[in-house]
């Protein structure tokens, strides 16, 4: 079973995909293409029917933690990286005169 896409699908997936195709390559990726769809499809053949999620909505809970705001405590480790410093705060050029 090989799903087989003709060279017009092809080319307009290419471009949609943005990928720049030689005219040469359209039938190669055509046929990859369709040996990917063909894969895909035969997961539609295997019965799930009594088979719960792995995982989903109300079954992961999120890890949590304490939502605070901080600096770090790094104040100067972090201002040793500015090329031009004022103080405790970064000099930028001036943007509007």
């Amino acid at each position: 079973m090989f799903m087989s896409l003709d060279a017009k699908t092809v080319t307009r997936i290419a471009r949609l995909a943005r990928i720049g195709l030689e005219p040469g390559e359209v039938d190669a990726l055509g046929k990859e293409m369709g040996s990917i769809i063909d894969w895909v499809e035969q997961l539609n053949e295997v019965d799930v029917t009594d088979v719960p999620p792995m995982i989903g909505t109300g079954l992961a809970k999120p890890r949590l933690r304490e939502d605070r705001v901080t600096d770090g405590n790094r104040r100067d480790d972090v201002l040793s990286n500015a090329p031009d410093r004022e103080g405790p705060f970064y000099t930028v050029p001036k943007v509007v005169e």
